[in-house]
């Protein structure tokens, strides 16, 4: 009996998907994990099923990385990122039978050809769902048609609980809660083995047929190992330059450990807090599936000495109290579960997620009343891009996200909020949050920053009273009551200056 028609899967039913419902071919060369969002070897429900199908079949696996070129924002920021995340899965893989296959694409839609190519000799077809099409994603789906034969399957490894464990979008954060509160107690211990490829016996594979090899070649080896790789040639944005903060399991893995060991503690007190730095800095690695909130949670539980025993036994929608851990921990697990899944259940559920239509009904109300007051100020994107209004604070957060490629948890509230402010009306005020989001955020064009974005005009917020002008009932924040909440002094003192910003 093969896995298709057993439930033995080692993981939720709700975790796949068939994107073509054929049979597996017996006759297959090898099998192909595809991998596009979960970039890593441990902690993978989807190259756990790859690699399962391998043993079964008796047959070589393929992991296949891609680095495509196709995408709106593709930049030297974001390729190597990525790139290094590429150098950490070749040096993990290495030891295994599995053929890592590093793919970089020169031009865009060169990963379809590739895909098409691997799939007339594959078994099956393994691959990594996700709500968004980033450019590793839509670049194949043109060869994922009726016409393609091969097996494929999407696994779903984003989050604590299935996407498809809901049948809807929530529109607010507290009404997901108490589903997330009713529904997780069943999948809290459903997770990927931590090392899937470990006691494998798989037939090895040296390299990929030499027709295939030779026209999709793979990334040179040591070009790769040691960061040499040449983006020069490609149609990317060369302006928005690379991070120092290095992207990888390694890298993502360290954050995680220094910020479980020193961090975890104060998270309550200090994550909003510029001064004290007291955020995981883990968005980034989340979103290139460069680590697993299933692992974040299984060291999270030993470290909090925890059971499923302590959970509350109803479930109340309340921000604290449910996991039955101390209060920092459980601050931190409302930010990682149910604020970074909601966005993934939103993005599921509605197609027009990024589209200003799918805000509330009653934010819309409430911002069209108001689309016609006078702004105290306004600025084009290109100043807005360039840091260049009045207000300093304003200014240091979005310095931040030119060097960093992030902003400060809190501010970045205030940045949006702000942007709403002096756009000319709310509508490209979305656009240019999108635009700036996605263009420089490490963490851009994922599901959780899209619902940082909406939440800046309503979506999971509700009405909040006095009514504004602009806002409307829309929440309202300003840098000067920012200022006086927050510590903000040594914030301005790094990022108030223009020393190390892009130039336009």
């Amino acid at each position: 009996m093969l896995l298709m028609d057993r439930d033995d899967s080692g993981f939720s039913p709700l975790r796949l998907q068939l994107a073509r419902d054929c049979p597996v071919n017996p006759s297959g060369a090898f099998v192909v994990y595809w991998m596009t969002a979960a970039r890593r070897v441990h902690w993978n429900f989807a190259l756990q099923r790859a690699a399962d199908w391998a043993a079964e079949l008796k047959r070589p696996l393929v992991v296949v990385e891609v680095l495509a070129c196709g995408g709106r924002w593709d930049c030297d920021r974001f390729h190597r990122f990525t790139l290094e995340g590429m150098t950490d899965n070749a040096r993990q893989l290495a030891g295994h039978a599995a053929l890592y296959y590093p793919f970089m694409e020169s031009q865009p839609g060169e990963s379809g050809e590739l895909f098409a190519a691997l799939s007339k000799q594959a078994c099956a077809i393994v691959m990594d769902d996700f709500p968004i099409a980033l450019p590793a994603i839509a670049a194949i789906e043109p060869h994922c048609n009726p016409h393609c034969n091969v097996r494929l399957e999407k696994v779903d490894g984003n989050g604590l609980l299935p996407m498809r464990a809901a049948d809807r979008a929530f529109p607010t954060a507290a009404g997901f809660r108490r589903f997330l509160q009713k529904t997780l107690r069943e999948h809290i211990f459903d997770t990927p083995a931590a090392n899937p490829l470990a006691r494998k016996k798989l037939p090895r594979l040296e390299s990929l047929p030499g027709e295939i090899s030779r026209r999709w070649p793979a990334i040179d080896a040591d070009d790769l190992k040691n960061g040499k790789v040449d983006l020069s040639a490609l149609p990317i944005d060369r302006s928005i330059g690379a991070v120092e903060e290095k992207g990888g399991s390694v890298a993502a893995e360290k954050a995680w450990k220094r910020f479980l060991q020193t961090k975890l503690a104060r998270y309550g007190e200090d994550r909003n807090q510029p001064e004290t730095a007291g955020a995981s800095g883990l968005s980034a690695y989340l979103h290139f599936g460069h680590i697993s909130v299933h692992e974040i949670l299984h060291d999270l539980i030993v470290h909090e000495s925890w059971t499923p025993a302590a959970l509350a036994e109803k479930a109340t929608g309340c921000r604290e109290g449910w996991w039955g851990m101390r209060a920092a921990a459980e601050s931190f697990l409302d930010e990682i579960v149910t604020w970074r899944e909601v966005g993934f259940n939103g993005c599921t559920f509605r197609e027009d997620f990024d589209r200003y239509e799918s805000l509330p009904d009653w934010a819309q109300t409430t911002l069209s009343k108001h689309a016609g007051d006078k702004r105290p100020s306004l600025y084009t994107l290109d100043r807005f891009a360039a840091a260049a209004t009045h207000d300093p604070l304003w200014n240091a957060a979005q310095r931040q996200l030119l060097r960093e490629g992030r902003i400060h948890n809190y501010l970045r509230m205030l940045w949006g909020k702000k942007i709403l402010e002096w756009s000319p009306s709310p509508q490209i005020a979305l656009d240019n949050l999108i635009e700036l989001n996605n263009r420089y955020a490490i963490d851009g064009q994922d599901p959780n920053s899209y619902s940082g974005i909406f939440w800046i005009l309503g979506r999971y917020d509700r009405p909040w009273g006095p009514e504004r002008p602009i806002f409307g009932l829309i929440r309202y924040m300003s840098s000067e009551n920012t200022a006086r909440k927050l510590r903000v002094k040594e914030y301005l003192q790094v990022y108030g200056s223009e020393k190390g910003m892009l130039r336009f």
